[in-house]
């Protein structure tokens, strides 16, 4: 039994996870590798080995010829005389197998073999380190700030790093060395240097995910996001449903005292959140995603993707927001273009009739949705 081979191996395969069968294969290859080195040839050369014990013998065929002068190469023939010392039996013609001690290598095959064995091991490294992290591909995972070169932040995550480029990082956002930050792997890809990891702070799926690390109940499925939308550093808009009537999706994702959101928040390093409620109905669903404005009326057309609205005077720039921000983020969660006019500048407008966007139980127009202006009460908003 190869006692130290077979610690080394366990030790390989413990400490950097390369499969032992691997690691014997290198050893086979490198074998042969250094007899093709050391005799010129390895056509005729095979080895034995015993993956338990790791005991292995390396021969060599070679066809019995009757005399040294009908020997024509070495490393493939054999005198009669020779092979009688392996086997009794041999006669000319047969093919015996002749067994090559390692240590008959000379320096420079010794040298190759040992080449290949540790090029084995360093590309089977970069594989493990590679699966490992291409299984976190569009996930969260969590790093540390190592160096901030200019534009760019490299980022260890444990076996690998990370590269975060300034267009992925949120506007405004800085690092320091040392830091912990979450991110989403955008892709992983493979080359001579081991895994290139690209990563976002801006994507949108990193807020779903830190929401699902947050909420239990998204986390099992209860509660769902449904749509995202984002502006990096500034705010955004997530609209959730639940998938169980005795729970309330914005409630659960806000938390106790406003728990859950602020973790979230803290981490996007205080990126407002409005969380709204998610409705089938496009009206509602407008008229939810405009929060924290007061909606008056909806009307919106399903077919066209657009909808009109109609707010109280005194809340035309709300619904608008600083720069037009949160029509925006309404309009990209929803999906709908949005046209807001206040409750003067509707009525002033050509063609209007304000009947049309007032909810009538007894006479509902079927062709659009108009939606139920009662107050709100179902959205949450997160302001620091």
């Amino acid at each position: 039994m190869n006692t130290e081979l077979i610690e080394a191996l366990n030790l390989l395969e413990r400490e950097k996870g390369i499969s032992r069968d691997v690691l014997l294969d290198a050893i086979e290859n490198s074998l042969i590798q250094a007899c093709e080195k050391n005799f010129g040839s390895s056509e005729n050369v095979h080895v034995e080995m015993d993956r338990e014990t790791c005991d292995y013998v390396v021969y060599a065929s070679k066809e019995v010829v009757e005399t040294a002068a009908d020997v024509e190469n070495k490393a493939l023939q054999i005198t009669l005389a020779d092979a009688k010392k392996i086997s009794k039996s041999a006669k000319v013609g047969d093919v015996v197998n002749v067994e090559i001690k390692s240590k008959e290598f000379g320096r420079i095959a010794a040298g190759n073999a040992k080449q290949v064995i540790v090029q084995k091991i360093r590309e089977e490294e970069r594989n493990v380190i590679f699966n490992q992290y291409f299984e976190k591909e569009k996930k969260v995972v969590t790093g540390v700030v190592q160096r901030v070169s200019g534009k760019s932040v490299s980022l260890n995550l444990g076996k690998a790093d990370a590269i975060l480029s300034e267009s992925e990082m949120a506007e405004g956002e800085t690092f320091r060395e040392g830091q912990r930050v979450k991110v989403f792997v955008l892709d992983v890809k493979s080359s001579t240097k081991g895994p290139r990891i690209n990563v976002s702070r801006t994507h949108p799926e990193l807020v779903r995910l830190l929401f699902e690390e947050e909420v239990t109940e998204i986390a099992d499925g209860t509660v769902e996001i449904k749509s995202i939308a984002r502006e990096p550093g500034s705010r955004t808009k997530i609209a959730v449903w639940s998938n169980n009537e005795n729970v309330d999706p914005v409630g659960a994702c806000v938390g106790m005292n406003g728990a859950r959101v602020n973790a979230v928040v803290d981490e996007l390093g205080g990126e407002k959140i409005d969380i709204v409620n998610w409705d089938e109905d496009p009206g509602r669903l407008v008229q939810n995603s405009l929060s924290p404005a007061t909606v008056v009326a909806v009307f919106a057309d399903p077919d066209e993707k657009s909808a009109k609205v109609v707010v109280p005077d005194n809340q035309l720039s709300l619904a608008i927001g600083k720069d037009g921000q949160n029509a925006r983020l309404a309009a990209k969660l929803t999906n709908y273009k949005i046209d807001i006019k206040s409750e003067t500048q509707a009525k002033d407008s050509p063609g209007f009739r304000y009947e049309d966007y007032i909810y009538d139980d007894e006479e509902y127009d079927e062709e659009y949705y108009e939606g139920d202006f009662a107050e709100d009460g179902e959205s949450a908003q997160n302001e620091e």
